[in-house]
């Protein structure tokens, strides 16, 4: 038995198939779901998103969103809908550090909450990278 998997944005489904388990992290800690997980939904926060499939891992990032698990008999889905979402293998490596650094200054020039969203956006894309 497996977990259908869809990870998608308004724009596009950035990976769906079949996977073996997804650890997410929501608002109120990390997820692990394996097939046969009773129904969820959460809110997650901006962090790495990992989607196992046998002996490889399939990172993304996600800038929040919500993580909805069904189960019906033998099938279980997982549906991850995300305002943004990036594959670990799409991100620009360079561009990430370059935008990291960028957030830290503005977090330091100034104490506002956009600046410090688009920080940890930033450091969840350089660790994904790593």
């Amino acid at each position: 038995m497996a977990l259908e998997v869809h990870l998608v944005t308004p724009e596009r489904e950035l990976w769906s198939g079949d996977a073996d388990m997804v650890i997410a992290r929501g608002v109120e800690g990390e997820v692990g779901i394996l097939p046969g997980h009773a129904p969820l939904l959460i809110r997650l926060q901006i962090s790495r998103l990992s989607i196992r499939v046998g002996d490889r891992d399939i990172a993304a990032v996600v800038d929040g969103g919500f993580l909805h698990v069904t189960s019906d008999g033998d099938a279980t889905r997982v549906d991850i809908l995300a305002s943004f979402a990036e594959l670990a293998s799409e991100i620009d490596a360079t561009l990430a550090e370059r935008r990291l650094e960028e957030a830290r200054g503005r977090v330091a020039e100034r104490r506002d909450q956009q600046a410090e969203i688009e920080l940890r956006k930033a450091l969840v894309r350089v660790d994904a990278t790593r």
